[in-house]
């Protein structure tokens, strides 16, 4: 009688230790294309350790970086289908796709942290209307810090980007490179280095923070900070997985969701202060672009606004008409 209570007592705290190990089982994985130094990434881990921390483990959140799990042009699929419950997106890959995802990617139109802030609660409500109806949610979003040119050889005026290997990643940076002269070659972060490395690119435009992930200054000694656009990141989630969360897990998601929102706009400026110090360092010269070239890149921003206007019709002159007020 005493080894079949002591066996039932047993199986009864096995059942107990299987059932919180139930509990704690639920397990997201989150694809991102950047590396884990990024200040993205960094604050995607941060975001992952505060949910287990708040619902106490039963939501784990595994961050894959540097596209282990997806490449770039795949992650925002690969959460719409339910292949990674969370993934995060450079909005602008996907103007082809819907323009709208585009709008903070139209040079000049927001060229500073507060003109970005105020385009971004123009485009949110629309953007998760769009995104709703693709079976996700927008979670949270972040800015890159502002984009300058990269350039082998120093520039005047835009002329001077005529012929040359341009680096390109969105609808918008592959026309530039259109509208300058430039050959453009499709590049995604992830590949950055080795492009540079061998040759296959010698100018493109983005944030400090890219150019020190890629050691951008080991191949090319020129930045012009331009101040062009301030593309975001969006963080989606897979709506289904969301729904199958209890409530107080939801909440703890939401939560930290905008937490990180928060913490991610501080981490941008901060990564744009400190990556320029550290492209320096790295041998890069910053430049502040000539009047012609500055002229030159206005130009070339008045060009693709209204492009982008033509191919994104009443919604996006709403969208413009919403952020001008």
């Amino acid at each position: 009688m005493k080894l079949y209570k002591s066996l039932l007592a047993s199986a009864l705290l096995t059942g107990a230790v299987v059932s919180t190990s139930a509990l704690a089982q639920t397990k997201w994985d989150l694809a991102s294309a950047y590396p884990p130094a990024n200040f993205h990434t960094q604050n995607l881990t941060q975001f992952a350790g505060d949910v287990e921390k708040a619902t106490g483990g039963k939501l784990k959140i595994t961050v894959h970086s540097n596209a282990s799990l997806f490449k770039a042009p795949e992650i925002k699929r690969a959460v719409q289908t339910g292949g990674a419950q969370m993934g995060e997106i450079l909005l602008v890959n996907f103007q082809n796709e819907w323009q709208i995802f585009g709008a903070d990617g139209v040079p000049f139109l927001a060229d500073s942290y507060d003109s970005s802030m105020k385009l971004y609660g123009a485009q949110k409500p629309i953007m998760d209307k769009k995104l709703g109806e693709q079976g996700m949610m927008l979670l949270y979003s972040v800015p890159w810090p502002p984009q300058g040119i990269y350039s082998k050889k120093p520039l005047a005026s835009a002329a001077d980007l005529k012929g040359s290997k341009w680096r390109a990643y969105s609808p918008a940076t592959a026309r530039i490179a259109e509208l300058v002269g430039a050959q453009p070659v499709t590049v995604q972060a992830a590949e950055l280095s080795q492009a540079l490395a061998t040759g296959v690119v010698d100018s493109y435009m983005s944030s400090g923070s890219t150019g020190v992930d890629s050691k951008t200054y080991e191949h090319i000694k020129n930045w012009y900070d331009t101040q062009a656009w301030l593309p975001k990141n969006g963080v989606l989630i897979n709506k289904k997985a969301f729904d199958a969360l209890d409530k107080a897990t939801q909440d703890a998601v939401l939560k930290a969701g905008r937490d990180a929102e928060a913490r991610g706009w501080e981490m941008s400026k901060k990564t744009n202060t400190e990556s320029l110090e550290q492209l320096k360092k790295g041998g890069l010269v910053v430049h502040q672009p000539s009047p012609q070239l500055k002229a030159d890149m206005k130009k070339v921003g008045e060009i693709l606004l209204t492009e982008w206007l033509k191919n994104a019709g009443a919604e996006g002159q709403a969208l413009v008409d919403a952020f001008r007020k």
